[in-house]
Formats: structure tokens, C-alpha cells, sequence
């Protein structure tokens, strides 16, 4: 028996797991060799240029493991407690007063308050202390080729990805990003980098990793193609009475029902909402039982950019900090 197998034989007796499986292993595959086939036909992409980034792939066990643990299966004061922080408003603070040159002239092009930007960027990566720790060709590849039960999207985001990498003059295997694959302060996937990201400063290229100017311009432009209303509200606490509101209450955050429906029910927000605007009914579980909110259309904007309604309540709830600190501090 040679060395490396004894040595293979021996760490799978104990139970033991390497941190990523061979690169061999990889392009051995017919799902992998597939999809370099794949992307030569469609985007004539040369299979010798993909043999050589694939060789150069490893497919990680932790990618696999922070999947299985995603933040948004947390309930809503365990999920609140992650990204409403002290740390995390007084850096938003700080972020907004550096870029508010940038952050004004983005909320003017594209309708979306400064707040609601830097509370993106903010919950993402920390105003970009936190950008990802993983090429995003591993992310892309584990994911794609070793996570069966969203395969199928990860190879799309893949494809994105490759293209995208000729498209910016980019070397695919140079990008950092997070265990999903997504990039740089405002963490697009690579198919959200190829339809929104912009240039935010005019010098030509679209940096979302380095440049605040971009990664603003961005988040408003991906905010503003899916919709969002200037000037309109995002969410308001309501009261419940009774059960009626459980008949419509669902976890969809599309705003379907109109507020008089809602006030049929025994749903009341107290706002001044006018009777024929449609709201979502958002269930949060707080420590001391289930708070209710009226989600509008703004709320459902931002769950397109991450479908959990946790994580839209979350960007809401630091938006208004923001503003609250930076008037407490006198920057209005």
C-alpha cells in the first residue's frame, strides 16, 4: 500500500474529513467536464483556459457546513442581536459620514434614502470589514458540483461568474467573496454583479470590492430595478385582535391585501395609511411572544435583495438607528 493511501485509509477509519477533496477528484467528473463543455459552446470559452482554473479548485467542506447554518433559521431576537449592535450603528454612522458625498448624489439619481443603502452594506459585510473569507470559484464550484439540493442555481451563478471574470478582465480565481459566492461590500452574486452593479464615481469600471462609491451606486441600482418607491414607507408595528388575520397572515411578503382588509381582521398599524394600500402581515418572534408588522412595498423591495423577512426587518430597523444617531449627533 503506497503512503498517501494508507494515510487516506487511516483519516477515514477515524472519521476524520479532509478540508477539501482533490482537484483531481473534480475535473474527473462527467457533471464537471459537462459544464466546461457547457461554457465552451455557449460563451466559447476555450476548455483548456477551464481545465486549468478548474485544476485549481478545491471543494471545501466548511462551504458545505455554513450552508446547512444559515442566519435566517434563527428567530427574529436571536437574528436581531446579530446585526443590530452598537459596533455596527456607530460604523454605519462613521461609513455614511465618509461617503456622504456619494450616498447624497446616489439617493437623488435613484430614489433610495441613504439610510437604507448603508444599513445593506452595513448587515452584508460590515461596511466592508467583512467581505468573505473564500475564492469565489470554490464557493461557486463546491456549491455547484457538491450541494445537490441547489445545484442548479450555483452552476448558473458559476456560469455568471466565469463570464463575468472576461467581461471585467478579471482572473477568476483572484475574487474573494463569502461561502455563497457573493462579492465584495454589498455581496452580489455574480448574476446580480452582471445586471446592477454600476459605476458610481464615472472612472469606468464597476468596483464593488474596493470602491464605496460603486458599492452605493450599486445597492440603489439593484433597489431601484426591482421597484423601490421614493419617498414611500417600508413597515409599521401593528396590533392584532382576535384570529381572523390568520386566514391571510402567510410567510409571502408580496403585499396582497389591502389595509381596510387588514383592519377587518383586527390588524391595526395606527398610521395614517390610506385604506386601499396593499401591506403584508410579517410575524416576528420576540423573546416575550409574537410582535406583528405591516410590511409595504418598499419591505417586499428589500426582500428581493435577500427573501428572508428577517432580514428585510433588520435593514429597516438599522436604517432608522442611522438617522436616529447621526441626528442625535448633530450630522442633519
Amino acid at each position: 500500500m503506497r503512503f498517501p493511501t494508507l494515510i487516506l485509509l487511516i483519516v477515514s477509519l477515524c472519521g476524520f474529513s479532509l478540508p477539501g477533496k482533490a482537484t483531481e477528484d473534480l475535473m474527473e467528473r462527467p457533471d464537471v467536464r459537462t459544464f466546461i463543455r457547457d461554457m465552451g459552446r455557449k460563451h466559447r470559452f476555450s476548455a483548456l483556459e477551464l481545465d486549468k482554473v478548474f485544476r485549481g479548485v478545491t471543494i471545501q467542506d466548511k462551504i458545505l457546513e455554513a450552508m446547512a447554518k444559515p442566519y435566517e433559521a434563527k428567530p427574529w431576537h436571536a437574528y436581531r442581536k446579530l446585526f443590530l449592535t452598537e459596533t455596527r450603528i456607530q460604523s454605519g454612522v462613521d461609513f455614511w459620514s465618509r461617503n456622504t458625498a456619494a450616498l447624497a448624489a446616489t439617493a437623488r439619481k435613484y430614489g433610495v434614502p441613504a439610510e437604507v443603502i448603508v444599513a445593506i452594506i452595513g448587515i452584508e459585510t460590515t461596511y466592508g470589514q467583512s467581505p468573505g473569507k473564500y475564492r469565489v470559484i470554490d464557493a461557486l464550484s463546491t456549491l455547484a458540483f457538491a450541494y445537490p439540493k441547489r445545484a442548479e442555481f450555483f452552476r448558473r451563478e458559476l456560469e455568471e461568474f466565469l463570464v463575468l471574470c472576461r467581461e471585467e478582465s478579471m482572473n477568476p480565481t483572484h475574487p474573494m467573496g463569502s461561502y455563497a459566492g457573493a462579492m465584495g461590500l454589498p455581496q452580489f452574486m455574480p448574476s446580480s454583479y452582471r445586471r446592477y452593479a454600476v459605476d458610481g464615481d464615472g472612472d469606468r469600471r464597476r468596483d464593488i470590492w474596493n470602491n464605496p462609491a460603486d458599492a452605493i451606486a450599486s445597492v440603489a441600482s439593484y433597489f431601484a430595478a426591482n421597484g423601490w418607491q421614493a419617498g414611500e414607507p417600508v413597515a409599521f408595528p401593528a396590533t392584532v385582535r382576535g384570529t381572523a388575520h390568520e386566514q391571510l397572515a402567510s410567510t409571502n411578503v408580496k403585499p396582497a391585501h389591502t389595509v381596510r382588509e387588514w383592519l377587518s381582521l383586527g390588524v391595526d398599524s395606527g398610521a395614517s395609511l390610506p385604506a386601499h394600500v396593499k401591506a403584508a402581515l410579517v410575524r416576528l418572534d420576540e423573546e416575550a411572544g409574537p410582535a406583528y408588522w405591516l410590511g409595504l412595498h418598499n419591505f417586499y423591495v428589500i426582500t428581493r435583495y435577500n427573501h428572508s423577512p428577517l432580514y428585510a426587518m433588520a435593514a429597516h430597523e438599522l436604517s432608522r438607528q442611522l438617522v436616529s444617531r447621526r441626528s442625535a449627533d448633530g450630522s442633519f
